[in-house]
């Protein structure tokens, strides 16, 4: 089977996007399979033909304001402009937030789903995945394990669809850890050294949710 997976994270660097894409490598390596990244692509006919002959296009990327971000839009826009030679291709996705509830990804999953209606393809499914900011540092558990069961679980899903071309409902999951201890680590590994890198201390930051 003919696979392709599209990387929608704008960052040129390490991403979840690519750590998400790490973990299904190893249930889909007996296909072919072509993996691009979109900020690094430059937009060939060549890039584009083989993307348009893959009988699974796989999409994984951030949720960027409850929606996409601008780069991977302007790809959806060149890509929808080229008929798929495969009429009969099936499009899943793969979306992280930075909130705990992965529900939070749901309209970028009716954009996904609107735009493969538009493109001509088959939507299949999505799986929205909260807390994605503390994936990276659960790297080294094994998927259906400890923090990363619901993950690994999800997954097995997904795959399962994808190998059969079919169709499935959207799921949404968080990671298995308490949400308190996710909010202060958050906050202590991720939002503080952020905002002190921009100049920004604590008690604003407290003041502005306020």
């Amino acid at each position: 089977m003919k696979i392709c997976i599209i990387n929608g994270s704008p960052k040129t660097g390490k991403s979840t996007s690519e750590l998400l894409i790490g973990y299904l490598m190893p249930f889909i390596k007996e296909n072919e399979i072509a993996t691009y990244k979109v900020c690094e692509m430059d937009f060939s006919e060549a890039q584009f033909s083989k993307i348009r002959d893959s009988e699974v296009l796989i999409f994984a990327f951030p949720l960027y304001i409850d929606s996409i971000n601008s780069v991977l839009l302007h790809f959806l826009i060149e890509l929808q402009k080229r008929e798929f030679r495969n009429k009969n291709t099936s499009v899943y996705c793969i979306i992280n937030n930075g909130f705990y509830e992965g529900r939070q990804n749901h309209l970028a999953a009716d954009i996904m789903k609107n735009w493969c209606k538009a493109a001509g393809l088959t939507y299949g499914q999505t799986l929205g995945i909260g807390a994605g900011e503390m994936l990276p540092f659960f790297k080294d558990i094994p998927l259906g394990h400890g923090p990363n069961k619901n993950i690994g679980i999800a997954f097995q899903k997904l795959v399962c669809n994808m190998l059969s071309l079919s169709k499935g409902e959207d799921l949404f999951i968080s990671p298995n850890w308490p949400r308190f201890l996710w909010k202060i680590q958050a906050s202590l590994s991720v939002w503080y050294p952020r905002a002190k890198k921009n100049g920004l201390k604590r008690r604003r930051l407290k003041d502005m949710a306020n």
